[in-house]
């Protein structure tokens, strides 16, 4: 039997009194990339906050890696570092003059080790192949401050590569990126996947991408309404009892290239 990377079972959130998330249970299975889609309010970024621990739960258990996740989030040091999350947006402060090099190594822990998987290399040594995996290695001493949203988004992906990690979070990460860079910002994240053995459980509205790149669909509104296959789960008729009979998803029209060092 697979041992599942992240097991969520009956889990319920609630925000002032008010069920959320309620009763979802799901797994996400070793190297998948898992998409959770639904409506506006559907509860799909609760969700995610309380896997991450940021939220607390109401009811229900969440296991990563084996691991009970604690009441108050709490996960033993060395299963926590193996967990990456990437979220909406980043607000980043004018006043603090962090360097992208200097950010990236924020995500190699702990400070002053030694890394085997470089063959013993430092921390900015870490950094900068973190980068280089991304495309980003031309941004590594510029401001967090001046980068644009899709720079941001690649750095965001090489804090994520600096060190090894089994569970990668996106909460719509794409956004603020046109469909041309949003393309190549899903073509990154697929081949990074491959190369780190990525487990992806990722929320996203763009239901073509979700069909075309994920193993799997989460279809939840407050409860988990339908899962399977994208061919499944994103079928005419289960997408008609997930946002209503009058849904009618938008399609792009991509072409996969490699996320441009300007974008």
């Amino acid at each position: 039997m697979v041992e599942m990377i992240l097991e969520v079972s009956h889990l319920t959130v609630c925000r002032r009194g008010v069920p959320v998330v309620e009763d979802v249970s799901f797994g996400i299975a070793p190297e998948s990339d898992t998409a959770l889609v639904g409506p506006n309010g559907a509860g799909k970024s609760t969700l995610v906050q309380a896997v991450l621990g940021v939220l607390p739960r109401s009811a229900g258990e969440v296991r990563v890696l084996g691991h009970r996740l604690g009441a108050q989030g709490q996960l033993p040091a060395a299963i926590r570092q193996q967990i990456a999350y990437l979220p909406q947006s980043l607000q980043l402060k004018d006043a603090i003059p962090l360097s992208v090099r200097e950010f990236v190594a924020l995500g190699w822990d702990p400070p002053g080790a030694r890394l085997p998987w470089l063959g013993g290399g430092s921390r900015r040594a870490a950094a900068e192949q973190a980068l280089d995996k991304t495309g980003a290695a031309g941004l590594a001493s510029r401001l967090l401050s001046e980068l644009s949203g899709g720079q941001l988004k690649r750095v965001l992906l090489a804090f994520c590569v600096v060190r090894p990690r089994r569970l990668l979070l996106l909460d719509e990460a794409q956004t603020g990126l046109d469909a041309q860079a949003s393309e190549a910002f899903y073509g990154l994240i697929d081949q990074l996947r491959r190369q780190e053995g990525w487990s992806i459980l990722q929320v996203s509205h763009d239901l073509d991408m979700v069909r075309r790149t994920c193993d799997r669909v989460l279809c939840l509104n407050r409860r988990l309404r339908c899962s399977g296959t994208p061919e499944h789960a994103l079928s005419p008729d289960q997408l008609a009892l997930l946002y209503g009979p009058g849904f009618v998803p938008y399609h792009h029209h991509h072409t996969r290239q490699s996320l441009p060092s300007g974008v």
